[in-house]
């Protein structure tokens, strides 16, 4: 009992580490910003990192040894769409991390645009991580769970 809500914390710190980071870097990553200011959002992106392992371990404890059954998340199709959605998140992640890693080096006063295209992928990110704990809230209710008929 101890035990799992420790792991279901954790899983919220987690998803609220992964929504701050990304609203960190929606906040800095405007128009026109230093070489400094990407490094920072860096940092927001190091942080996003590691709460995403944080969350998907925290889980997939949850899923495969935590107080529910494993079949209650494996046969809920809103579970799965959570689980899609995060996987989303993450491939659109890709993109803004590539550009911070690509252009924090050099004269940390230099200006670098930032492309409409980057500002547009954290948009989507902060709206699937937005939809994602409706989803829990959803699940959690016990919707999408198939009705067993005896």
């Amino acid at each position: 009992m101890t035990a799992d809500i420790l792991i279901r914390y954790l899983h919220f710190i987690g998803i609220f580490v992964i929504f701050s980071a990304v609203l960190g870097q929606h906040l800095l990553l405007k128009g026109t910003v230093t070489r400094a200011t990407i490094a920072r959002a860096q940092r927001f992106d190091i942080a996003y990192a590691v709460a995403v392992v944080l969350a998907l371990g925290t889980g997939l404890l949850q899923w495969f040894s935590g107080a529910k059954p494993a079949v209650f998340y494996s046969s809920n199709p809103v579970f799965h769409t959570k689980l899609t959605l995060f996987l989303i998140v993450g491939l659109v992640s890709i993109y803004p991390s590539v550009f911070l890693g690509r252009h924090k080096k050099g004269d940390p006063a230099e200006l670098v645009t930032i492309p409409k295209g980057l500002v547009h992928s954290i948009r989507i990110e902060l709206f699937l991580l937005v939809v994602m704990p409706l989803l829990a809230v959803i699940m959690a209710k016990g919707l999408g769970i198939p009705i067993v008929k005896p």
